[in-house]
């Protein structure tokens, strides 16, 4: 008669499970920490898109050219991420080459892993995509301000972490109180930010819709729209000299977004009895068309 095989259902069976199963516990734990250390190849499909990204535009020309450059090469600089558990990561830096890398077809690319909470990756996120050169100034302004509100940062702690003078802080979160197509106009390369800095030495928001208008116009340097305000600044003052009846703050706003829809400056005069007029600037005859485009478009 065949001697009986043990399955293995002895206590020393039973000990040896329970050591392998911590053994394995031990092994998850420690995963994250070893690759930590290391680059890993991690599958395209297992990556999400970070939602702190503070980046919004993307050249689809410089994105094309990277793809095709990772095509032939492969992906030389590796991505950041972080890791969520199940065989899912979570992007911390490097969009623009996880994108450039998804329309070369490559099915896994490099990635460093790094531990983070959600505010770490929210910083490590933010401070990497400063110090890229793509990101325009209102994309700069735009991070700075969220670290400072996410991360509870004042501007000289932030100067501080970034290793950068506060005034250079101050300077960028300040274009964002410019008017909505100045900053575009900066974020697209229409104007230098010296002509945004420059803009900034008037809170006189028509009139730096209409000195905006004529740097675009006329190509006017940076000391040469340094100059444009200081005299727009003298001459208020001028007239701040002389007694001036204010505008009420509902006639205010009109014309404030008057000046805003219109691009140019615009000066709103009213009476006791509700009287007034609307006096529309323009630079030239063509600025004059482009108003009456504008005026056209709204009947």
């Amino acid at each position: 008669m065949a001697k009986r095989k043990n399955k293995g259902l002895g206590i020393s069976a039973l000990l040896g499970n329970i050591d392998a199963d911590i053994d394995s516990s031990k092994k998850k734990k420690n995963l994250v920490s070893d690759l930590s250390n290391t680059v890993a190849f991690i599958p395209l499909e297992n990556i999400e898109i970070n939602p702190f990204q503070p980046r919004v535009n993307f050249d689809s020309d410089a994105l094309k050219e990277l793809s095709d450059s990772i095509a032939v090469h492969g992906l030389i600089q590796p991505i950041t991420v972080r890791h969520l558990g199940n065989h899912k990561f979570q992007l911390i830096s490097g969009e623009r080459r996880l994108r450039a890398s998804k329309m070369a077809e490559l099915t896994e690319i490099p990635a460093f892993i790094r531990l983070a909470n959600d505010q770490e990756m929210l910083e490590m996120a933010l401070i990497e995509n400063i110090q890229r050169q793509e990101l325009d100034p209102i994309e700069i302004a735009i991070t700075y301000g969220r670290l400072m509100k996410e991360c509870q940062l004042t501007h000289k702690q932030l100067a501080e972490r970034l290793g950068k003078g506060r005034t250079t802080i101050t300077n960028f979160t300040r274009l964002l109180t410019l008017p909505e197509n100045i900053q575009k106009g900066v974020q697209h390369g229409i104007i230098a930010m010296g002509h945004a800095k420059a803009l900034l030495g008037t809170d006189d928001i028509a009139f730096q819709l209409g000195a905006y208008n004529e740097i675009v116009n006329k190509h006017l340097s940076v000391r040469q729209t340094e100059n444009l305000i200081a005299l727009h600044k003298q001459g208020h003052n001028s007239q701040n000299l002389r007694p001036k009846k204010k505008l009420p703050s509902a006639y205010q706003k009109v014309q404030n977004e008057l000046a805003t829809a219109l691009s140019t400056k615009v000066n709103l005069k009213t009476d006791s009895k509700g009287k007034g007029q609307i006096i529309i600037n323009f630079l030239d005859t063509e600025d004059l068309n482009r108003i009456l485009d504008i005026l056209d478009a709204e009947k």
